[in-house]
């Protein structure tokens, strides 16, 4: 087995153990929270794809929950212009500022985002949250891009 793995790393032939891995999984529920706190984006990654899980019950209208990323400086504000946004457009504001985003989901449902890493800088801290009004205050987290 071990003469097998030096032959793959000499070789260059990248194995599951090896590889990095560019996707992320986080849970939302009807309890307002994420099931993560901190995503770390592998360094080595051209593009990360983030699945958001609505683990809960209640409809969009009640208990709605989407994942938005922007750069830490920005939070706030985009958190703020979230509500101007409406349901209609999933409580996501059109600027330039929101790196990425998923549907706003109900319970039951899922969505994906995969965007690319070239748009995040190495030592710049970035926040993940739900941009349902009122939830961003507790549905929030710090993404960061790995070495």
């Amino acid at each position: 087995m071990i003469r097998f793995v030096i032959a793959i790393a000499l070789l260059g032939v990248a194995t599951p153990g090896f590889a990095a891995v560019c996707e992320q999984v986080i849970k939302s529920d009807d309890a307002m929270k994420f099931d993560l706190k901190e995503i770390v984006v592998p360094k080595s990654c051209k593009k990360f794809t983030v699945k958001l899980e609505h683990t809960g019950r209640l409809p969009k209208s009640a208990m709605g929950h989407n994942w938005v990323l922007t750069r830490a400086e920005d939070f706030q504000g985009m958190a703020k212009a979230a509500a101007a946004a409406g349901i209609a457009k999933d409580y996501v504001p059109e600027d330039g500022r929101i790196i990425a985003h998923t549907k706003l989901l109900g319970g039951g449902q899922s969505d994906a985002v995969t965007f690319d890493v070239g748009k995040l800088a190495a030592g710049r801290s970035y926040t993940f949250f739900c941009s349902f009004p009122g939830h961003w205050a507790m549905m929030k987290g710090v993404l960061t891009l790995g070495k």
